[in-house]
């Protein structure tokens, strides 16, 4: 029987970039849900075999200005009632937590560009081990408290939630290890275009050459790695234990002589 992936996206530039390959090689069908949708977040949220929560240019708690917000979250809620195997990245995280009860507020700061994570205990034992000391992709302005029963499995320099996890179930990533930088980067760059570049690129000298470099600089060393995380989780699911992700080989040569960059960031005005 085939497995489901269901893929809730918010804007068209953000999807699963370096995850949806090795999901289609393990016979996954994957299916995205558009926020414009008449559908969206209309079916059973129970019935896929994994949900994927992707990142977008807004905050959990505009839900005025964005009435998806509610129902999006009741979705995820009555998804995460049952323990179904849930992923959420960037907005997704944070919806995440949210449907669980925590604050999702702003950082006062705006973390963009590459930088590697600092894990937690937890963090190091666990799938993020394989993002160990690398660089990852931030981009967001926002964070959340960490809600009931989960363990933070990472941080930063800027901000203390980059991750977290319930069980073996449920993954929150705050940031964006999925971002294939040696494509589709310009979507981003064109698609965030309101972020970067503008005030706050120019008050930091971060624009798009800084990031276009800090790309070609990382993504060789992350894009397999990025694909060893979530693999790792989604055998600890309920999804049959399957191999969702091929494990990257040769991590140690991948990360010697790594050069790592810090995000710029700036107080939000």
């Amino acid at each position: 029987m085939t497995k489901t992936t269901l893929v809730l996206r918010h804007v068209h530039f953000e999807d699963l970039g370096s995850f949806a390959g090795p999901l289609q090689d393990a016979g996954y069908d994957i299916r995205y849900s558009e926020v414009d949708d008449p559908d969206f977040c209309a079916g059973d949220p129970l019935q896929p075999d994994l949900l994927v929560v992707l990142g977008g240019p807004v905050g959990v708690y505009e839900g005025e200005a964005y009435p998806f917000i509610a129902v999006e979250r009741e979705f995820i809620r009555a998804r995460l009632r049952e323990g179904r195997p849930t992923l959420g990245v960037c907005l997704g995280a944070q919806l995440i937590a949210s449907a669980l009860g925590a604050d999702v507020f702003s950082s006062g700061v705006k973390e963009i560009g590459f930088s590697p994570l600092r894990l937690t205990a937890e963090g190091a034992t666990g799938p993020l081990r394989h993002l160990a000391s690398l660089p990852v992709l931030h981009w967001h302005g926002d964070t959340y408290d960490l809600p009931a029963g989960a363990a933070n499995l990472a941080s930063t320099a800027f901000i203390e939630n980059q991750a977290f996890a319930i069980g073996s179930n449920v993954l929150g990533l705050q940031f964006h290890a999925e971002v294939e930088t040696s494509r589709g980067f310009e979507r981003w760059l064109v698609g965030h275009a309101g972020s970067c570049p503008g005030t706050w690129c120019r008050n930091t000298d971060l624009g798009r050459a800084e990031l276009f470099r800090q790309a070609a600089r990382t993504g060789s060393l992350t894009r397999g790695l990025s694909r060893s995380c979530p693999g790792t989780w989604c055998r600890n699911t309920d999804l049959g234990r399957a191999e969702l992700f091929r494990q990257a080989a040769r991590t140690g040569s991948l990360t010697r002589g790594l050069s790592l960059t810090t995000p710029r960031v700036s107080s939000v005005m």
